[in-house]
């Protein structure tokens, strides 16, 4: 009887078992070889940040530990993927490779040239979809043309989805192992993901990474918080969302499973749903707009004049005081001290500090977002780009311009008993402000006077 076909399955950024279509693709013909290529890629000049890296250290072990309940390795290696697909082909006799689309214009691109390489040798290259709910490609206005504005865009992908709501798939129910040990590979913690500096202590008693702490997280989302989200979703005070984004963003678990779990609940959840949206939003507007990972999608604020804190040292002390949570605003400070301790700011508040950043400080947009690129753990390409460029009112169905967040009364609105900002920054002495906010809000105008008239 002829040998089962082998099939490598590339893991990258979609580290659960259930719902993994490549997956289940590959263990339906055969034997796997499952690999995971390290440095993990990431889009052109992005490479992790150090939360990133910690949280992807810890979703490795899980992953690890689930594949070998069903006596399967998970196997690294640590080369450029075009080498490291090669060995492993050449090691198993592999004729596939399976793995997910990446989300990344770079990346695609990568894998492109990957397909047309494995061609020349007879091994299938199989991409599948799930990291979204949509094809960011075959969603196209009434023009012809990709999405600039969240709100048809939702319409549009709400009503397929209601039509033809996603069935997730259930994790394979058998795998086998290639049995094959590839030469040369690495263990999870041979990688060096963690920090050599022991900055991560909070980030254990506020994550469980992982495709189980995933599945925890959305059931105890859905059981407390899911029947007032639309309400308590702006209060940093209180427990109101679901902080999946960074489960999502390292795909242990999947928009889809999002989805269904949701709608099963039959809790009135339009408001949640249209979050998880928005990150779909994001991915379809980096995807089909690739230059807005650092360039505005308004090419107007090309000449805003910014303050550059390489070349301005009052800019560069006012950058590090917002880095430390030392701006003397309250809110602000609270925000980037959350940030700090634990990877993860609650969306209220981020608008805040972003708000604050580029138009009370008039420092570019791109230096918070390089900040929480390296300071989050659901740090994403998409979701980043269009929230530092929906605040700087520089984006797509950005904010406009003019619309400033008022720190103080934004905490007097959505932390009114002062909650959120004691947890955060205890009660001893603060700082005076470093900037007062009504003659910065209208130095801010000014300079956005100035481009508006061309």
């Amino acid at each position: 009887m002829a040998q089962a076909p082998t099939s490598i399955v590339w893991f990258e950024r979609d580290l659960r078992l259930a719902d993994h279509a490549a997956l289940t693709a590959a263990a339906e013909r055969g034997r796997v070889l499952v690999l995971f290529v390290a440095p993990p890629s990431v889009a052109a000049g992005w490479a992790p940040g150090a939360a990133s890296r910690w949280w992807l250290h810890h979703s490795l072990k899980v992953l690890q530990a689930a594949l070998a309940e069903h006596q399967v390795a998970l196997q690294v290696l640590c080369d450029e993927p075009e080498q490291a697909l090669q060995r492993a082909v050449e090691a198993s006799g592999a004729d596939a490779i399976f793995c997910s689309a990446p989300l990344e214009p770079s990346l695609q691109a990568r894998n492109q040239a990957l397909a047309a390489q494995f061609d020349d040798q007879g091994v299938d290259f199989v991409e599948q979809g799930g990291a979204l709910l949509h094809d960011p490609f075959a969603l196209r206005s009434s023009a012809g043309s990709p999405f600039k504005v969240f709100t048809p865009f939702w319409k549009h992908c709400r009503e397929q989805l209601l039509a033809a709501p996603p069935a997730p798939l259930p994790a394979p129910d058998r795998l086998v192992d290639a049995g094959v040990e590839l030469p040369g590979a690495a263990t999870v913690d041979e990688l060096g993901l963690l920090p050599e500096i022991a900055w991560d202590e909070g980030f254990y008693d506020a994550w469980q990474p992982g495709e189980a702490g995933a599945q925890q997280a959305l059931e105890e989302f859905i059981d407390t918080a899911l029947r007032s989200y639309a309400e308590d979703r702006d209060r940093p005070d209180r427990a109101g969302t679901s902080r999946l984004s960074p489960h999502l963003h390292f795909g242990e678990i999947s928009p889809a499973q999002v989805f269904q779990a949701v709608m099963d609940s039959d809790l009135e959840a339009a408001k949640y749903l249209a979050e998880v949206g928005w990150r779909d939003f994001g991915h379809h507007l980096l995807l089909n707009f690739p230059h807005t990972a650092t360039e505005p999608m308004d090419a107007r604020f090309t000449q805003f004049p910014w303050r550059d804190p390489d070349s301005d040292a009052q800019a560069a002390a006012d950058l590090r005081a917002w880095q430390r949570g030392e701006t003397g605003i309250e809110l602000v400070d609270a925000g980037m001290r959350e940030l700090w301790r634990t990877g993860w700011m609650h969306n209220r508040v981020r608008m805040v500090v972003a708000s604050f950043l580029t138009k009370n400080l008039l420092i570019h947009w791109s230096h918070g977002a390089r900040w929480f690129w390296d300071t989050l753990v659901d740090a994403d390409l998409a979701s980043n780009t269009l929230g530092w460029q929906w605040t700087a009112g520089c984006g797509a169905d950005a904010a406009p311009f003019f619309r400033i967040f008022n720190p103080d009364l934004q905490a007097q609105r959505f932390d009114p008993q002062g909650i959120y900002r004691r947890r955060w920054l205890g009660s001893g002495p603060r700082p005076d402000p470093i900037v007062d906010l009504k003659a910065t809000r209208a130095r801010a105008l000014e300079a956005f006077a100035v481009i508006k008239q061309g």
